[in-house]
């Protein structure tokens, strides 16, 4: 029998890769729409839409080291410009 994942520092790997945070809303009142709009809001906050996307079809090694690379990209752009807002 196969473990269903590497095994690292003591910690076993997740899907998610970071690990699995629950999401929970409260419905108040039977008052399903705002639950639903809360949900939205906070699946989209944590990146979940983009990562079923992603994993809707298979990622070829070199596209995901591309992707990754422009992710960091955009996010070091990001803090430079957020770091060179702060002397104006």
């Amino acid at each position: 029998m196969r473990p269903s994942r590497r095994v690292r520092n003591g910690r076993r790997k997740t899907a998610a890769g970071g690990g699995a945070r629950t999401l929970k809303i409260e419905v108040f009142d039977n008052q399903i729409e705002p639950a639903l709009k809360a949900l939205k809001k906070e699946m989209l906050k944590g990146g979940l839409f983009k990562e079923m996307k992603r994993r809707a079809y298979y990622e070829k090694p070199s596209v995901k080291r591309k992707r990754k690379q422009a992710e960091a990209r955009r996010k070091r752009r990001k803090a430079l410009r957020r770091s060179q807002g702060d002397f104006d």
